[in-house]
């Protein structure tokens, strides 16, 4: 099959550091070369795929200071997909409800995941419009507020089974919080179970600038109520440590999360995982298998008593089983054959018709 992955320019496919949806790009691309597939990739000059690159910007946006407007350099990548679109069998866009205007005209098939959050009043709109475009989701609780899109399937993110392996630790000792700080992460919340639990907690995340407001006036002032070790960012090699060294990994989220990428990094090193039960949350942690899922922090607090009940080799096997790029990709083939059997039929229906 001929796919085209379509990639935001923000990051670049893998990002350096944080960015879960051009790390997810880069996972289902790779997986899809390894399943005998030419697949060409349109991303940002930097990117690194074993995939045909198709650089439509020399770098990531997020390393050039000098880009103002972010959406022109998309625009030039929408034409150069819309361009080549008659060489690929399917069109995979990663860029939200954009491609849609567009390529709903053109006779190539294409699909869309949605990795972000979809209860925004404005894309209401936009999706009763665009009734008929191909739409994934990277879960089903995902879907609730678009109830009218036109869903294809829901497949869950997966990673190399190589990429983060368990690391031998002695005995883990600590809490983990990976990814970003800001209100929606809760890493104060992830902080109040750390201090009530007496347990050090590992903090390995990201602040925007959008967030500096928000770690100034509510995580800073906790730092001094716990054992608390701020890391800041690490990237994919400082992962397998770090999270095999945790006793759980803290997901004490307060928004519905799409997915939660870092909880599927978590079981891949064998760590149990400790969500709330918001979101994709109960669609990835298997309650009592690999990880709890709570309701609030004295339900965090309870589970981590139990924490020794969870067997961190199972977990990681329920991770292969459930969460590989593999996985992900042969889900996404699927996918893929059922867009291109909807546009198939299009054109025998008018000939029909015709004759």
């Amino acid at each position: 099959m001929r796919i085209a992955q379509i990639a935001p320019l923000y990051e670049a496919v893998p990002p350096k550091f944080y960015g879960g949806t051009e790390r997810v790009v880069s996972y289902l691309t790779d997986a899809l070369v390894d399943l005998g597939h030419d697949v060409t990739l349109f991303a940002s000059g930097d990117s690194q795929t074993k995939a045909n690159l198709e650089a439509t910007w020399p770098r990531a946006l997020r390393l050039d200071p000098t880009i103002r407007d972010a959406l022109a350099p998309h625009m030039l990548l929408l034409e150069a997909v819309r361009r080549r679109a008659h060489e690929f069998d399917v069109l995979h866009f990663h860029l939200d409800y954009m491609p849609f205007p567009l390529f709903t005209q053109m006779d190539t098939p294409f699909v869309t995941t949605l990795h972000g959050r979809l209860d925004l009043p404005e894309l209401q709109l936009i999706f009763n419009t665009f009734s008929k475009a191909n739409v994934i989701s990277i879960s089903d609780n995902q879907r609730s507020p678009l109830p009218q899109a036109n869903w294809l399937n829901t497949v869950y993110h997966g990673l190399p089974p190589d990429l983060l392996t368990p690391q031998p630790h002695k005995k883990p000792e600590y809490l983990a919080f990976l990814g970003r700080i800001c209100p929606e992460k809760r890493a104060d919340l992830a902080i109040k179970i750390a201090a009530q639990s007496g347990l050090p907690l590992k903090i390995a995340a990201k602040v925007d600038k959008v967030d500096q407001e928000y770690f100034k006036s509510t995580i800073e002032p906790l730092l001094s109520t716990a054992d608390v070790e701020l890391i800041g960012e690490i990237n994919e090699a400082q992962k397998p440590e770090f999270l095999s060294g945790a006793k759980a990994l803290l997901f004490p989220i307060d928004w519905n999360e799409p997915f939660g990428l870092v909880m599927i990094e978590a079981m891949a090193c064998g760590t149990p995982v400790i969500a709330f039960n918001r979101g994709s949350v109960p669609e990835v942690i298997d309650h009592g298998v690999t990880g709890f899922i709570c309701e609030d922090v004295p339900g965090a607090i309870g589970a981590l008593h139990r924490i020794v009940e969870l067997n961190r080799t199972e977990i990681r096997a329920q991770f292969e089983r459930r969460f590989s790029s593999h996985a992900m990709a042969q889900n996404y083939v699927e996918s893929y054959n059922t867009s291109m059997l909807q546009a198939a039929k299009r054109p025998v229906l008018r000939q029909v018709a015709v004759g």
